[in-house]
């Protein structure tokens, strides 16, 4: 039996929704990464994560994973023109996010942008 969708936007939260995949891709924007560098930069996301969410972005075709032949082995990611495809839609959500968080502070909450810097999706 096909697999079926109600709407689009169901597949394109089943390739890139959650908390990481978005944040992993603004990352990989800026270049190729590894695995270490991008736990590092992703504050709060662990190793195992990590590995669990590139590797459903590999299996989607939006990252692509390169293993060098060396000692120690040497892995690191990448988008692909699918990712690509993306930088709308993640561009869209990180100023409807920073528009959130700029009303919230004019209704007086104490919320915070600590970087509004979306520059990983603008390069690709």
């Amino acid at each position: 039996m096909a697999e079926q969708y109600r709407l689009g936007i169901e597949a394109t939260l089943e390739a890139i929704g959650g908390k990481w995949k978005p944040l992993i891709l603004c990352h990989l924007g800026n270049g190729p990464q590894r695995p270490g560098e991008l736990c590092r930069k992703i504050s709060g996301i662990t190793q195992k994560m990590l590995t669990q969410q590139l590797r459903e972005l590999e299996r989607d075709g939006i990252v692509e994973r390169t293993v060098f032949p060396v000692v120690p082995p040497k892995v690191e990611y990448s988008i692909t023109a699918t990712g690509k495809s993306l930088r709308t839609v993640l561009l869209t959500m990180s100023e409807w996010g920073e528009a959130q968080i700029a009303q919230r502070q004019r209704n007086g909450e104490d919320v915070k942008l600590l970087s509004p810097d979306h520059s990983g999706y603008l390069r690709y």
